[in-house]
């Protein structure tokens, strides 16, 4: 039974890792090691294209890779506190001054 080309290409791109993932090796003697076995050796940050995974730059150690590839989320928009709400600075009956 032949499957419609639209579905199996949908499956495949299901399946595939996706252009532009991120990942670190250990640079290095014994580079097929753990990551965690040598903490202070450089790492090669490494980036798929589609088709192989192309070098990107280098990083001082295990702790450089990680904040390189695992970057915190953006900090939320701040929002004016409005005079009077809970939060507006004050010196309310339940504050101290």
């Amino acid at each position: 039974m032949d499957e419609p080309l639209e579905r199996w290409a949908a499956r495949r791109e299901k399946r595939l890792r996706p252009v532009g993932e991120k990942k670190a090796v250990t640079l290095g003697a014994g580079h097929q090691r753990a990551a965690h076995v040598d903490p202070d050796a450089p790492r090669l940050i490494l980036e798929w294209d589609g088709y192989a995974w192309q070098p990107v730059t280098t990083v001082e150690d295990y702790a450089a890779a990680l904040r390189l590839l695992n970057p915190p989320p953006p900090a939320p928009p701040s929002q004016p506190v409005r005079p009077g709400s809970p939060l507006a600075p004050g010196t309310g009956r339940h504050r101290r001054t």
